[in-house]
């Protein structure tokens, strides 16, 4: 009987058949779901370009996603399409959407001037594309991360950075082709899309989960077999805070990829649960350029250079730095294209980053003597909550669009999870001055859910430097005030 062609190559015949070509970019913007990595590699094999989207994305950040990218066709699932509602299609490559669930491609699911969705989702061909010449420079996929001071940038992410990404990972990992990798975090993310290739690179099989749950992990852990987890900073501390179950020992997993873990909380998890926790340093732009495998971790440090990477810790005018010296983590690949070739788009953010050759991270760290290093913090306006980018500037442009609204800083306050809360600072015009639930109710059609501030503090001006810029330093050394509103302590609960 004749081999029925791979998966990716026929996903690549129906988007060639819609007119998608090499070069074009396909947003993605979908749950955690089997379609979504057949469609990751059907344009991996045509020589498209993928754009997987946050299925939070909302108003201003999805609209400039669509518009900068230039997709060409948007391929969505039923539950993204409210999200759709404050696109202005004026100005968009996008030519065509699809829905990905049974019976939901009509066009009541999709806003008015938008193009209306496919009747069906067409089936895929029995023939398979041809697969592309490609090198390991080209573009597989745009994956979106918040700026600091601007709008979201597209990461340019080559077929070689996925390659070794998933072979660093593995060696850390030490994942052989017996184990099972599960995941829960989303594919639109870099963190579960990269565990697909630790799985295409090992030959071990991985299970994406829908979303994370608290109460449900360790069972989904006992149900799935897994050997191999993944979890992000917050994640563990809201599973120490859950009662002690059965299921905690009651799967196979032995090793967790959990970047950003507070080194108190090892110790106790892996004791309680049997599952490693293991350190490392990576980004959407950069690779697992930090870290090493269990026997050569050290608590409350990333970890060694990866021998496909060269770092430094820079000054200002980055000029290295002697060990023990705190300054920027700068970061170059040596084998070619294992890192990002830039921002989609954004020539003057790419020469800014990839500045001197090196790539600038914006964290601060400290390299000791015998080659480890430690993150210390951000040097840049950043905000990172449950595992998510955000951009201030985005947050502040959303209040900023409220008629009451004069003044707004966005930054962060550190929370009782070991990340970040979204705090910020605002001056209101004269009399005129909403509630907070108000400008929350304002706020949450209009940006993601992770994005909207949990603190608001009501200024009657803002500290400021002697040109007029808002001293954000000095708000966040100040944190969270006796003035301060606190969303969660006034009930208040954000849509998801």
């Amino acid at each position: 009987m004749p081999r029925r062609p791979p998966q990716a190559a026929r996903w690549a015949a129906l988007l060639a058949q819609a007119g998608v070509a090499r070069g074009d970019r396909v947003g993605l913007m979908a749950g955690n779901r089997i379609e979504f990595m057949s469609l990751v590699l059907g344009c991996g094999w045509l020589g498209a370009v993928v754009v997987p989207i946050n299925t939070a994305s909302r108003g201003m950040q999805l609209q400039h996603i669509l518009a900068n990218s230039g997709c060409v066709l948007l391929v969505a699932d039923r539950a993204s399409c409210p999200a759709l509602a404050g696109v202005d299609a004026t100005g968009l490559a996008l030519r065509q959407i699809w829905l990905l669930d049974d019976g939901a491609n009509d066009t009541a699911a999709v806003p008015p001037g938008l193009p209306a969705p496919a009747a069906a989702l067409p089936a895929l061909p029995d023939t398979p594309a041809p697969e592309a010449d490609l090198g390991p420079g080209d573009t597989l996929a745009i994956l979106y991360t918040s700026g600091t001071s601007g709008l979201s940038k597209g990461v340019c992410c080559p077929h070689a950075q996925f390659h070794w990404w998933g072979v660093i990972a593995a060696r850390n990992l030490e994942i052989g082709a017996d184990d099972v990798l599960y995941t829960s975090l989303p594919l639109f993310h870099t963190n579960a899309l990269n565990a697909c290739f630790q799985a295409l690179v090992t030959g071990a099989s991985i299970v994406c989960d829908e979303r994370f749950s608290v109460s449900r992990y360790f069972e989904r852990l006992q149900a799935t077999g897994a050997t191999v987890t993944y979890l992000l900073g917050a994640m563990v501390p809201m599973l120490l805070a859950r009662e002690p179950a059965a299921a905690e020992r009651g799967h196979r997993a032995r090793i967790a990829l959990a970047p950003g873990v507070p080194e108190r909380f090892h110790g106790v998890f892996t004791e309680r649960t049997g599952i490693a926790l293991l350190e490392g340093y990576g980004s959407t732009e950069t690779n697992f350029a930090l870290g090493g495998t269990l026997a050569e971790q050290r608590p409350g440090s990333m970890g060694r250079v990866a021998p496909e990477f060269d770092a430094i810790v820079a000054d200002a005018d980055d000029a290295p730095l002697p060990d023990g010296q705190a300054g920027e983590l700068l970061l170059r690949a040596r084998p070619p294209f294992a890192i990002a070739t830039g921002y989609f788009g954004m020539a003057d953010k790419t020469v800014e980053a990839w500045r001197n050759l090196w790539f600038h991270t914006g964290d601060r760290v400290v390299r000791d003597a015998d080659g480890y290093f430690r993150f210390l913090d951000r040097m840049k306006d950043a905000i990172r909550r449950r595992g998510e980018n955000i951009s201030s500037y985005e947050v502040e442009q959303v209040l900023l669009a409220h008629p009451s609204v004069a003044v707004a800083a966005v930054y962060a306050v550190r929370s009782e999870l070991a990340e970040d809360e979204v705090m910020a600072a605002l001056v209101y015009k004269p009399g005129s001055v909403p509630t907070p639930q108000a400008l929350l109710d304002f706020c949450q059609p209009r940006m993601p859910y992770f994005a909207v501030p949990r603190y608001l503090r009501v200024l009657d001006d803002l500290p400021r430097t002697e040109n007029g810029k808002v001293r954000k330093f000095r708000l966040r050394d100040e944190g969270v005030t006796g003035d301060t509103w606190d969303r969660d302590a006034a009930g208040y609960r954000v849509a998801r």
